[in-house]
């Protein structure tokens, strides 16, 4: 089907309208680091704090998006930027929804966070660094992925054998390796507010 043929429907609901309605602004929360670094966990803690605070949230999570929209891509360099393409374009859907939205994904190339960034409107895209060294989250290997990528098992393994270009300007740098998840969510809880993105 031609581009031409497919014309954008505005809907009767704005995302303002929804802002309205939850009490708090939409927002992407991206979390990028390495594997075992703790995206996943910090990204489920601030959920979790922010569903007490009667904040609708929702956490996509790179493994989880794996089972199923993006089952079909492995992990090569043209399936990494396929793979965050699409969450970027869901995240965007989410925001849109009024939801305040937590990504964990690796997302090593800076060019396809930046694509994310472009797809929001100022301000509501916040880069979080989850920032460990790759001696700490090899320790950690809670996967046992480290191991495997080490024996040659697993190909394209960011930080062994495929690059993690580190966020130049994020919103956040959150050194798991000095607070706890406690401590970073409270930061976290803390940026929200002062930004006036949640009560």
């Amino acid at each position: 089907m031609s581009q031409k043929t497919i014309v954008w429907h505005k809907t009767s609901v704005s995302k303002q309208d929804r802002q309205a309605l939850n009490g708090h602004k939409s927002c992407i929360l991206w979390f990028t680091g390495l594997s075992g670094s703790g995206k996943s966990t910090l990204a489920n803690a601030l959920a979790r704090a922010l569903h007490e605070q009667k904040v609708r949230t929702y956490v996509l999570d790179g493994d989880n998006i794996r089972h199923g929209l993006n089952k079909d891509l492995g992990f090569s360099p043209q399936d990494r930027v396929e793979n965050i393409r699409r969450i970027g374009e869901v995240a965007k859907l989410f925001v849109d929804a009024g939801i305040m939205t937590l990504t964990a994904f690796i997302s090593p190339y800076r060019a396809d966070r930046e694509q994310v960034r472009a797809l929001v409107e100022e301000g509501e895209f916040i880069e979080v660094y989850v920032k460990c060294p790759l001696s700490e989250c090899e320790q950690r290997d809670p996967k046992g992925l480290y191991k495997r990528a080490r024996a040659g098992e697993i190909p394209h393994f960011t930080g062994i054998s495929a690059p993690y270009e580190e966020p130049e300007n994020p919103e956040l740098i959150i050194e798991t390796d000095r607070v706890s998840v406690e401590e970073a969510v409270e930061q976290l809880i803390r940026y929200l507010k002062d930004r006036q993105m949640i009560p």
